[in-house]
This record gives C-alpha cells, structure tokens and sequence, in this order.
C-alpha cells in the first residue's frame, strides 16, 4: 500500500469515527419492526420502549405493526396479533426491514431463541441458549444444537470466541461429551470454567449470577425461567425491568432475525430488545448460523446426537451383594445414572445412586472404585 493510500485510508477511518462520535451509529441504518399487540402493559408501553430505542439510538428506525397510537414513529396498522405476525414475515421478505420484535411467535421445531441478560454480581451480560421456541424433543440434542445457535448469536453480537458453559440440568453431562467430542474433532469451542472450586464447564447457579461464561446452554424451558426471573426480579415479577428479552430465533436453516419479547416485558426490556435485533441484523446472524451448524455438522455433529439419542431397553440385571459404599464417583448425568450403576453391577461391582452438592453421584466402595472408574469410562459414562 502506497503512504498516499495509507493516508486516504486513515482519512476514511477518521471520518466514520467523527460520524460516529457525531451520531453514535456506524455504517448505513438498520431498520426494526415491532408489533404492538399482546402486552399485558398495553400498546402504550411498547410504544415508549421503541421511542427509547430511537432516542438511545440515531440511525435505527423504528416501525411499528399494530393499531394507531400518540407517536411520531410510522405505523403499519393491523388490528390482531396473527395479522402483525403475517405483515412483519411480509415485510421481512421484501426487505422493507432488516428484524423485528414481537410477542407469541410459534417458531417452526428446530428453532429456539438465544436471551440475553444481565448478571447482578458483575453487571456483566450473558446469553441464555434458549429461552422458548423447540430445538428438538430430545433434551440431550436440544441443549447440543442451543450451543451453536448460541456461539452463532455471540459471534453476530461481535464476541468471536465466546466462552460456553453448559448449565448444570439433566442431561448436562451428556452434552458436556459430545461438546467436547465435537471441539476434539475440529468443530472449536472455549469452554469456561465455573467459578466454582471444582472448576469445569458444568455450571452451577453462582455461575448464573457472576457471569462466568459468555453463554450459557441450557433447555428451553429452564432458560424460559431464567430470563423471567433475571428480568423481573426487581419488579416483583409484574414488569420486566432489565435485559433484551428472549432473544432471536436460531436454527439452522431459519433465515429471518425476529426476536421475542415477554408480555411483561417493560419498555426498558423492550428497546434493549430492539437494539438487540438490529445488532444481530448488523451481524449477520443468519449467515453465521447456517455457517456453525455446518460447520458442527462437518465435525460428526450427526452422528454424535445420534448415538447420544438412541434408546436401548434397559438390561435386567441384579445387583452383587451389598456392602458398605463410602467412596463416590461425580460426573455421571443424571439420566444416565442407573444405567451406570446397572454396569457396574454386570461387572459384579456393588453400587449405589446417590445425591451431592455438585450432582448425581455413584456410591462405590474404596475397594472398587478404580475399577469402577475404568468401566464407566470405557462404557462412555465418564
């Protein structure tokens, strides 16, 4: 590059930062939609979140899809929610807006949202992967799939290498292998640590409070209960204070941004969520998505939920004969905890179930647990 280009390269950068600085946006405007129908705090209050939204926000444009209102934004008036639902997927094909934001969207299966709130011990925010909306039945799958879709929107939120934490729910364990499988085989994860003095990527709900990961991955309706207690808990439950709301819906062949809000959700909540999605209209979301499922999918994704989610009918086997137990064994998933034990006993090792602080856990004796150790690992337990 000549000193000549260099100079008029630095000029260019110059003048976005003095717009800018002037404006307080970049690059070309990004359009929203947002429907007005279905809150239980009326119209007038998302009428406010959007018109905070303009306020915070030159360059974004708001347009609103419901029934006239007191307001200087342009409306598109619809007089029911199945009507604005229509209008907004309309105008979203026509590429009359760039994202929309509304309330009671039934997402196709495969497509779940990725909230986004904000942590109370470091202030701190974090993605929830998800929070309503149906990756898939299986619960195992569902949370593997709310991780990409997660580390989609992360990316699209300009965090290219987010750290992931997997929620310590049923199922956990099983995805906390085959998330480590898929990073092995070159589908690449930063996995966080918990705050935790056992560490790991298996987070506990101090984890939740201080943030210690840039997403967490958890089942819909788990992280459906998350956000509503992230986001109203100042409130006493009513009004929806602090957040984005449920986020956008990801999946991997979903190429619209429409994001959710809650009918509590506060106009704070709701032109948080407006910024949210025109954010991830400036990232791409779509385009990441498609690119990190396939991606994942190139790395054995398939074939891992496939084995992960096929169900054998369990084996009868009587246990040895019992003896004290006062060693124990974490780390196995609870779903897959008396199948473990079942092995355990094939081998005629004595074994319990048990319950820890951390989790579930196997009640072994001091004797057997080496052993037992090396069958849970060989049988894909550990």
């Amino acid at each position: 590059m000549t000193n000549a280009e260099t100079r008029q390269q630095a000029g260019e950068i110059f003048a976005q930062l003095a717009e800018a600085i002037e404006t307080g946006s970049f690059g070309a405007g990004t359009t929203v939609a947002l429907t007005t129908l279905g809150s239980e705090l009326g119209v007038e209050e998302l009428v406010r979140g959007a018109e905070m939204a303009v306020a915070q926000n030159p360059g974004l444009e708001v347009v609103l899809v419901g029934p006239r209102a007191d307001t200087s934004l342009p409306i598109v008036e619809s007089a029911c929610e199945a009507d604005s639902h229509k209008l907004i997927e309309k105008m979203l094909a026509e590429g009359k807006v760039d994202a929309t934001v509304t309330l009671h969207y039934n997402f196709p299966l495969g497509v779940s949202t990725v909230g986004r709130v904000m942590t109370p011990a470091r202030g701190k925010p974090m993605l929830l992967a998800t929070t309503t909306g149906t990756t898939a039945t299986d619960r195992v799958e569902a949370m593997v799939l709310n991780t990409i879709g997660g580390i989609a929107v992360a990316k699209a939120m300009g965090i290219n290498n987010p750290r992931v934490g997997i929620l310590n729910v049923e199922g956990a364990r099983q995805v906390e292998r085959i998330l480590h499988t898929l990073n092995q085989q070159g589908y690449a994860i930063n996995f966080t640590e918990s705050v935790r003095k056992d560490g790991g990527c298996v987070l506990r709900g101090n984890d939740l409070l201080t943030g210690s990961a840039d997403i967490v991955v958890c089942d819909t309706l788990t992280g459906n209960l998350l956000i509503k207690m992230f986001s109203a808990f100042t409130s006493g439950g009513t009004y929806e204070t602090m957040g984005w709301g449920y986020g956008p819906g990801v999946g991997a062949n979903f190429d619209k941004i429409i994001n959710i809000i809650s009918r509590a959700s506060g106009a704070p909540v709701i032109a948080n969520a407006i910024q949210y999605a025109a954010s991830c209209s400036q990232g791409n979301l779509p385009k990441l998505a498609a690119a990190e499922y396939q991606a994942a999918r190139k790395a054995g994704l398939d074939d891992l939920i496939k084995k992960a989610t096929a169900k054998e009918a369990p084996t009868e086997i009587s246990p040895p004969a019992k003896k004290p137990v006062t060693e124990d064994i974490t780390g196995i998933d609870i779903l897959e905890l008396e199948d473990a034990v079942r092995s355990l006993w094939a081998k005629e090792i004595y074994a319990e179930t048990g319950m820890g602080c951390a989790g579930p856990v196997i009640m072994i004796a001091p004797e057997d647990k080496e052993n037992s150790m090396t069958i849970l690992k060989e049988k894909g337990y550990l």
